[in-house]
């Protein structure tokens, strides 16, 4: 059974926390500061529209794509 994402659940975040100090992006989720500071403050469409871009951020920038924690 598929689990619904609420505005709760979506996060692009695996526990790996460690900023790149050259792109300044999450090496875990590719996030930068400001999105992750605001992040609770986001609301699902804003999350979604982020995490949509992640994937390709992070390989602009050459950094591995990390699989989430299962």
């Amino acid at each position: 059974m598929a689990q619904e994402t609420t505005s709760t659940q979506a996060t692009p975040c695996i526990a790996v926390c460690f900023i790149d100090p050259k792109t300044k992006l999450c090496l875990g989720c590719g996030r930068n500061l400001p999105e992750i500071a605001r992040w609770h403050k986001m609301d699902n469409g804003e999350r979604l529209a982020v995490m949509a871009t992640l994937h390709q951020r992070m390989q602009d920038a050459g950094l591995p794509i990390l699989a989430p924690r299962s």
